[in-house]
C-alpha cells in the first residue's frame, strides 16, 4: 500500500517537471529566435546605411567631377611681352613711325584636356586704323598650361589718313597700340569628349618713345 501511494505521488511530479522543462526550452528558443531576428534587422539597417553613404559619396564625386574636370572653360589668348628690332619714329612736325616688333603671345588653357587651335591672324591698330598683321601658326596648348608663341610684325603709320593724334602722342612720348584676334579650336577631354571653343584677343600696348620699350600691356 505504501508503494502504491509513493507511485501515485511521484508520477505527477515527473510530469510537471517535464512540462516545465519543455516550456522553458520553448521559451529559450523563442527568445533566441527574437534575438536572431533583431540581429539580422540591425545588420540590414547597417548595410542600408552603408549603401546610402556610398551612394551619397559617389554622387558627390560625380558632381565635383562635372563642376571641375568636365567643365570646359574658354582659353585665354594674350600678348604677354614685346620687344623692338627696329624703332624709327618721326618728329612732331613730321609725325610717322615704322617699327619691327617681336611679340610673345600666350594661349592659356585652364582645362583638363588639350586645346588644339587653328592658325590665325593678329591685327594691330593705331587710333582705329590697321597698321600691321602677324600670323599665328596652328598648334595646341596642353592641359592646365600655356602655349607660348613668338610672332614678328611690321608696324607702319603709312595708312593713317590724319597725323593730328600721332603728333599729340609724339609730343607726349607715348604711343598706344591695339592688338585684336580670334582663335578657334577644340578642347579634348579624356581623349573622347570634344567641344569647339573660340577665344578673342583684345590688348592695349603702351609704347614709350624715349626708352623704346613696351611699358604696359593690358588685355581684356
Amino acid at each position: 500500500m505504501a508503494d502504491r501511494r509513493n507511485d501515485q505521488q511521484v508520477h505527477p511530479l515527473s510530469q510537471n517537471y517535464n512540462h516545465d522543462a519543455a516550456f522553458n526550452f520553448k521559451h529559450d528558443e523563442e527568445l533566441a529566435s527574437r534575438e536572431s531576428d533583431e540581429i539580422r534587422r540591425k545588420k540590414r539597417i547597417r548595410y542600408l546605411a552603408y549603401f546610402a553613404a556610398f551612394v551619397v559619396f559617389q554622387s558627390g564625386i560625380i558632381v565635383l567631377f562635372s563642376l571641375t574636370v568636365m567643365k570646359i572653360k574658354t582659353p585665354k589668348f594674350r600678348v604677354q611681352s614685346a620687344t623692338f628690332e627696329t624703332f624709327n619714329v618721326g618728329t612732331a612736325t613730321n609725325a610717322s613711325f615704322n617699327l619691327r616688333m617681336n611679340a610673345e603671345v600666350g594661349v592659356k588653357n585652364n582645362n583638363f584636356g588639350t586645346y588644339k587651335f587653328q592658325n590665325s591672324t593678329i591685327s594691330f591698330f593705331y587710333d582705329g586704323t590697321p597698321i600691321g598683321e602677324a600670323m599665328v601658326p596652328d598648334s595646341k596648348s596642353g592641359w592646365l598650361s600655356t602655349k607660348k608663341l613668338n610672332v614678328a610684325v611690321d608696324l607702319s603709320s603709312n595708312n593713317l589718313t590724319s597725323n593730328s593724334q600721332l603728333e599729340n602722342d609724339l609730343n607726349s612720348g607715348v604711343l598706344k597700340l591695339n592688338a585684336q584676334s580670334k582663335l578657334s579650336g577644340k578642347v579634348t577631354l579624356t581623349f573622347m569628349f570634344k567641344k569647339k571653343k573660340s577665344t578673342n584677343m583684345d590688348c592695349t600696348i603702351t609704347v614709350g618713345f624715349a626708352d623704346r620699350v613696351v611699358r604696359d600691356i593690358n588685355c581684356m
